[in-house]
């Protein structure tokens, strides 16, 4: 029986690879949130997008990445459905603290200085919460070269500073959607004390009612675990909270 079994999830496997990404092995099971008809380029275009052939900065982890969702994350769909240039920096597993080259604040520097830059987004990695990285505190300073980025908070500050100096565009960050997690919360928390001082934009998905007010059935259908979505969890239940943010920016940069 257990030879079957054994044999029988390495068929499926198979079958999923085979089938151009059908679906997606996630936690062992296979994930109903990554059936073809959930994939990006199934999403009518938006040819009226206010955001259509903007250029925006993405950086982040495995949630950027689209880690759970053949690859594909929130990103993706804005290409797709309303026009933006992406350039997504995004490598699972990595820490917003400098703790080595895949660190963001490394990928960081790689990204090439432009001026036509119409926003810079950057995720608050769950990694930094699991990895006990050290929260450290909101400096005095702003001179860049004065930030901890050992620590959660320096790292932050320090990706603020970076990308206002070589963007010169509104920096923003984005949470996760709520998980059982003391450390991300404190996180959060922490965002919000440095939103203070630099007066960056917050895409709070943590604290949002909306986004908490999902039925079991969608989460189930949106998640293939408490911090990755699905396919259909970034086109159907994440996409609209960036789309809002960016259709506002644009809206904030044509009445200046």
């Amino acid at each position: 029986m257990k030879k079957k079994i054994l044999i029988t999830a390495a068929v499926m496997l198979i079958l999923a690879v085979a089938g151009g990404g059908i679906f997606t092995v996630v936690s062992g099971s296979l994930s109903k949130g990554n059936l073809p008809r959930y994939l990006p380029e199934k999403m009518q275009v938006n040819e009226d997008s206010p955001v259509k052939g903007k250029k925006v900065i993405f950086l982040g982890s495995s949630v950027t990445e689209g880690y759970s969702a053949l690859g594909k994350s929130f990103v993706d769909f804005l290409e797709r459905r309303d026009g933006i240039t992406a350039v997504k920096e995004a490598v699972s597993g990595t820490t917003l603290a400098d703790t080595g080259k895949n660190s963001y604040v490394s990928r960081l520097k790689k990204i090439e200085k432009s001026d036509d830059v119409f926003c810079f987004i950057c995720q608050l990695s769950t990694n930094d919460a699991n990895k006990d990285i050290p929260l450290g505190g909101v400096s005095d300073s702003r001179n860049i070269n004065d930030f901890d980025t050992s620590t959660v908070a320096g790292a932050i500050e320090f990706i603020i500073a970076y990308a206002k100096e070589n963007f010169n565009c509104p920096a923003a960050f984005y949470t996760g959607t709520r998980y059982d997690s003391e450390n991300y919360a404190k996180m959060v928390d922490l965002l919000y004390e440095i939103r203070a001082k630099w007066n960056i934009d917050i895409i709070d998905l943590w604290n949002s009612e909306k986004m908490n007010a999902v039925t079991d059935e969608d989460y189930d259908l949106f998640m293939a675990d408490p911090v990755h979505p699905t396919l259909a969890g970034y086109g159907l239940w994440w996409l609209p909270e960036f789309e809002n943010y960016l259709f506002n920016l644009s809206e904030k940069e044509n009445s200046r």
